[in-house]
């Protein structure tokens, strides 16, 4: 299949609420322009250096991602055009955000990512380290980011209920947050859970954003 006819499958299985984010890391520019022009917009990227030289050189009107491990000191590469920064794990990341995006005169969209897989080497908060950002002062005086979510990743296995399990984790945490901290914030709605591997019973759990690379461009290139 073409990378138009997979976008067209991935958009098929997804409700009118499910907002897919074609994971371009490692591909070329000339494949997200292929998903561009079968209307694809938002696309994900894990690296800064990748991302700032591939959003220089692309179509303006894209929205762009930044699904991996963010460290502090590159934040500020990528704070004048990055739309969504998923993996926020740390109030200090957070505060470097919320620096570079006033330096640039911008609010940056920001998901808390959660630790609720079993693997140790993925990063995330937990409920009590969350809670205790949304409590701090520091958090409270930041008016250039905007809080509009949470991201997790399961344990990569094939038993699916154990992936189901950590996905529901994921929104019962999403909806005590929201209950406690973000009552009446429409913009605190996003879930981003799944891959190619576990999609669809991200969607099933309440995911919001389905992040796929494999699926839509192939293995990736390194």
């Amino acid at each position: 299949m073409s990378i138009e006819q997979k976008l067209v499958f991935y958009r098929s299985q997804m409700p009118e609420n499910v907002r897919l984010v074609a994971v371009s890391k490692t591909k070329p520019n000339e494949m997200v322009l292929e998903a561009y022009d079968a209307g694809q917009r938002i696309f994900g990227e894990n690296k800064v250096q990748d991302l700032a030289a591939k959003q220089g050189l692309l179509p303006s009107d894209i929205q762009w991602h930044f699904i991996g491990h963010l460290q502090r000191n590159k934040v500020k590469l990528i704070a004048a055009f990055v739309d969504t920064i998923h993996a926020v794990d740390s109030l200090r990341l957070l505060k470097e955000i919320d620096k570079q995006a006033k330096a640039c005169n911008r609010t940056i969209k920001c998901l808390m990512q959660f630790h609720i897989a079993e693997e140790e080497s993925k990063f995330g908060l937990n409920y009590e380290e969350a809670v205790g950002i949304l409590k701090s002062d520091e958090y409270s005086g930041m008016q250039n980011i905007q809080i509009s979510g949470l991201m997790g990743m399961a344990t990569y296995t094939n038993d699916i209920e154990k992936v189901r399990k950590e996905f529901k984790n994921l929104r019962s945490y999403f909806d005590s947050l929201r209950r406690t901290f973000f009552k009446d914030k429409t913009y605190f709605r996003e879930i981003s859970m799944g891959m190619s591997g576990d999609y669809k019973i991200a969607i099933e759990e309440g995911s919001t954003l389905i992040r796929i690379g494999t699926g839509i461009f192939g293995p990736r290139n390194y």
